[in-house]
């Protein structure tokens, strides 16, 4: 049986951490989706177009990975593709509480829709995109952060 399973997220940008739950996920799914959001409620740092770039740089040498981008509901996206289930990191016990709620209102909208979370390793459990976008804009080294492929195009151009 093949097994997909999708990795939503804004992605802004991807991070260790992110790449920490991609890799997991892999070993669990024969095929990851990376689904990067375009949410503009959020009023992401880097263009969509430059997520999804980073994205599918950071996961180009992993086989059964593919980037998408998508900019409706997920169950909507997760049906179209013919997926059920969702991959979501959990950090910290603060991640809980808002991934149970948004886990449970997918579920409300799909029945068959299932959600699985994965722990980052220590070493990135405290990385967020949010703190690489802080240490970036005042001029830090995010080198630990991000995957070092994606390293010069982050610092690049933010569209």
């Amino acid at each position: 049986m093949n097994k997909s399973c999708i990795y939503p997220g804004t992605f802004d940008p991807i991070t260790n951490g992110h790449m920490d739950v991609i890799k997991r996920a892999c070993k669990v799914f024969d095929k990851v989706i990376v689904a990067v959001a375009l949410n503009e409620s959020k009023t992401p740092y880097f263009c969509h177009d430059k997520r999804l770039h980073l994205a599918k740089i950071a996961t180009s040498s992993i086989s059964n990975v593919e980037v998408m981008g998508f900019d409706n509901l997920l169950v909507d996206f997760a049906k179209s593709n013919g997926i059920n289930t969702v991959v979501r990191g959990l950090r910290a016990v603060s991640d809980f509480e808002y991934e149970l709620q948004i886990g449970y209102a997918n579920a409300s909208l799909w029945s068959e829709f299932e959600t699985i979370y994965f722990m980052p390793s220590l070493k990135n459990a405290f990385i967020s995109s949010s703190i690489v976008r802080s240490v970036l804009t005042h001029g830090g080294d995010i080198t630990n952060l991000v995957p070092k492929t994606v390293l010069d195009n982050i610092k690049g151009e933010k569209c």
